[in-house]
């Protein structure tokens, strides 16, 4: 596989850096999409995931554009980052705090472009299934989620233990909504395994490590201070430099 773990898709992604940090009334907010704007995201995504499936069926997918993106068998798919830093309103205080760390705005600016273009590699993405409310829409929306990837892997690993409950699973109904498509890997091992997921769980696929100690499900479980914000990137640019190599691995033909 022709496939470079390092690619940063915002570079080609419609100018994304044009005026960043003025948007979002100053906590940044890229003029375009990576997850729909990247053509080499979209054949990365056609390429990795194009191959058997833990139910023995082949995952045959193929390169589309605009919504369908890339398909197989009539069901379109679509890309999503799974990486966040909580550049929301709702956040601008901490993010103001993280800010108030640096010795200026511009260092601050810096390190932030560096952490984005780590994360918008290869290592830093999925898909899910792409319609209206879907995971990518849903994870972001929940209160209890906040897009965080550690709570929507622990509400996929309870629809496989069948914990259906909102109140203990807060994306069920958006899981159950494409059963078929977690039905593909069979138990939660296989669809870890199947998307290199496995530097997030414990060693015998029963727990998901969070990046950060919230109780899971809490409301608005974001970091709650300076600390704990640079732990939750620092947890995340580990993961993403973990999934690099597994997918490295398999692009190499390496076992992995």
């Amino acid at each position: 596989m022709d496939i470079d773990v390092s690619f940063d898709f915002t570079t080609d992604s419609r100018r994304f850096w044009d005026d960043f940090w003025y948007r979002n009334r100053g906590l940044g907010h890229g003029t375009s999409d990576p997850d729909l704007e990247s053509p080499t995201l979209r054949r990365y995504h056609s390429l990795l995931w194009r191959r058997e499936l833990p139910n023995g069926q082949f995952l045959d997918l193929r390169e589309w554009y605009g919504n369908d993106y890339i398909k197989w068998n009539d069901r379109r798919f679509g890309s999503d980052s799974i990486i966040t830093g909580f550049r929301y309103g709702k956040c601008r205080k901490l993010i103001e705090d993280v800010e108030d760390t640096f010795d200026d705005l511009e260092d601050y600016h810096q390190w932030m472009e560096s952490v984005i273009r780590k994360t918008y590699t290869i290592g830093g993405s999925i898909i899910f299934p792409k319609h209206h409310q879907s995971m990518n829409q849903c994870r972001g929306q929940n209160p209890r989620i906040v897009d965080r990837w550690d709570l929507t892997l622990e509400c996929i690993r309870r629809y496989y233990d069948g914990i259906d409950d909102p109140d203990h699973n807060p994306l069920s109904s958006c899981i159950r909504m494409d059963s078929w498509f977690y039905d593909l890997f069979v138990d939660f091992k296989g669809y870890v395994d199947f998307f290199f997921l496995q530097d997030c769980v414990s060693k015998d696929y029963s727990q998901v490590r969070f990046f950060i100690d919230t109780e899971p499900f809490e409301y608005h479980p974001f970091p709650k201070d300076v600390d704990e914000y640079m732990s939750w990137i620092d947890r995340n640019l580990d993961f993403v430099s973990k999934r690099n190599k597994r997918i490295q691995g398999l692009a190499s033909g390496m076992a992995l």
